[in-house]
């Protein structure tokens, strides 16, 4: 089970030791050896260098994968909530004519045109565009968010592989390595890159943390956060202003392509733990910030892995983890507590075909029936199987279960209920037979067809709701009423009908 405040606590303290590794010093070089010469031993001890982060270079790539992790994992619990998981796609593919534009631009002023603020002003310029041509195409015409977003998506990265393109035929400046801002490159990281990583994380979920309650009342009732008076428009730039954030910083760890992982994949399996916001924001958190370190930790070990792509691959191992366990919308619980609510109304169909049987036997041998009383009356096998359609194997386990519970006993064919089953079957079927009798009441649901509704959902309601509809019928039956298939309609008391209804 993974609480809050561990999964608070991991994430701080896994910071705390990247800090105190990066501002640690450089460890002395290593005497060079020859290829010849390497063991299997200088291999494990270079794998430990690694995952125990003794280069200065392995703690700045790691120390900012993480940081940008944990913010985007914040930043996109809020977005997939928003229903917005697309838009840092959108956003990410939007950024590349701006990095050119800014390339070329720099270069034909004579201006050095890889420096890095000039990249990412034009990066900023043209996500905002974007960003503007989607909500423009939202708002004046009557096509959806998605084809918007769709469109922006192709038509902005096209534009930016074309002008790559001329860029590439220019006889100023040097275009290579403007690529990398397509796949990312986390490696070639430098100190002022972590620097602007940190600073951008920082204040990314520093704003998280201060609008929480702001941003929690925009993604699940807008409307009523309008009418409170608080101010809906701008809360939503904001958001978006932090995923264009994320987005632009995002690029040089894990390039154009990917950086959208950053914002979905960590939310998404969140959200297979949790059902309260404020525990998927720290989850997301802590699931980015994990997947950020392992990804860039294993491109090291495995110098020609690429590091965006890593990334991306651990946080679909930390999503396929969260699906398949998560406690809240995990795969395993849900296929568990299937199990055992049709184990639940097995023996609950179990339990009133018994009673029912015994109904009817009593009732052809013209004795008085007394429903909370054991009679001593057996029902055999065939007759279960006569009156269910499940089959013998089946029903033998829910026999097996109830003998086990206390329920019933077995004696060769014939099945016998206990006190406690008696007492047990008896509320299940006078809570069966209200419920047919509301349906034909006030559904207006015919006798020969109450059955299978009735079925069908009193096994999934609460118990509350349960309680609350019966209260329209229990006063009037305090035992268990009789069957209503063979009452029909006409004998339902008028005092049940619904207002205006016939009798």
């Amino acid at each position: 089970m993974i609480s809050r405040r561990c999964t608070a606590a991991l994430t701080v303290a896994c910071c705390a030791l990247l800090v105190c590794s990066t501002l640690h010093a450089q460890p002395s070089p290593v005497s060079p050896r020859s290829i010849d010469k390497r063991t299997e031993s200088t291999s494990w001890n270079q794998s430990l260098r690694v995952i125990f982060l003794r280069d200065y270079n392995t703690r700045v790539v790691v120390f900012g994968t993480t940081l940008l992790g944990c913010a985007g994992g914040m930043v996109g619990s809020f977005t997939l909530l928003r229903k917005r998981a697309l838009m840092g796609d959108a956003l990410s593919h939007a950024t590349l004519p701006g990095i050119v534009l800014a390339f070329i631009i720099a270069t034909r002023f004579g201006l050095d045109g890889k420096s890095l603020p000039f990249l990412l002003s034009g990066a900023t310029v043209s996500g905002l565009l974007g960003v503007g041509v989607i909500l423009l195409i939202r708002q004046r015409t009557r096509l959806k968010e998605d084809t918007a977003l769709g469109a922006v998506l192709s038509v902005f990265f096209g534009g930016g592989l074309a002008l790559l393109s001329v860029s590439q035929q220019m006889q100023q400046g040097h275009v290579a390595g403007l690529e990398s801002f397509i796949y990312g490159k986390t490696a070639s990281m430098g100190a002022h890159d972590i620097r602007l990583i940190m600073l951008a994380a920082i204040v990314c979920i520093g704003i998280c943390l201060l609008l929480f309650k702001e941003f929690k009342l925009l993604c699940f009732d807008e409307e009523f956060a309008a009418s409170r008076g608080f101010p809906v428009m701008r809360l939503d730039i904001v958001l978006m202003a932090l995923v264009v954030t994320i987005c632009i910083v995002g690029l040089q760890a894990v390039g154009i392509v990917l950086v959208i992982a950053l914002l979905i994949i960590p939310a998404a399996a969140a959200r297979f733990w949790t059902d309260q916001l404020s525990s998927m924001f720290a989850i997301s958190g802590g699931l980015g910030a994990l997947g950020g370190m392992v990804g860039a930790e294993i491109s090291a070990l495995f110098s020609r892995l690429p590091s965006g792509a890593m990334i991306v691959l651990v946080y679909t191992l930390l999503f396929s983890a969260s699906m398949l366990l998560g406690r809240r919308r995990g795969v395993l619980i849900r296929g568990l507590r299937r199990l055992r609510l049709n184990r639940q109304i097995d023996r609950q169909h179990l339990l009133r075909a018994i009673y029912e049987l015994r109904e009817l036997t009593i009732s052809a041998t013209r004795n008085k029936f007394e429903p909370t009383r054991n009679q001593g009356f057996d029902v055999d096998r065939m007759q279960l199987l006569a009156k269910r359609s499940w089959s013998a194997g089946r029903l033998g386990t829910a026999i097996r279960r109830a003998v086990r519970d206390g329920l019933v006993r077995v004696d060769g064919d014939d099945i016998t209920l206990t006190d406690e089953g008696m007492v047990e079957a008896a509320r299940l079927t006078r809570q069966h037979r209200l419920w047919e009798l509301y349906l034909i009441t006030y559904a207006e649901i015919a006798p020969s067809r109450v059955d299978r509704d009735a079925d069908a959902i009193e096994h999934v309601l609460e118990p509350e709701v349960i309680s609350e509809l019966e209260g329209l019928l229990a006063r009037r039956y305090t035992d268990v009423p009789a069957s209503p298939h063979d009452l029909g309609t006409a004998s339902i008391s008028p005092s049940l009908r619904p207002p205006g209804s016939e009798a």
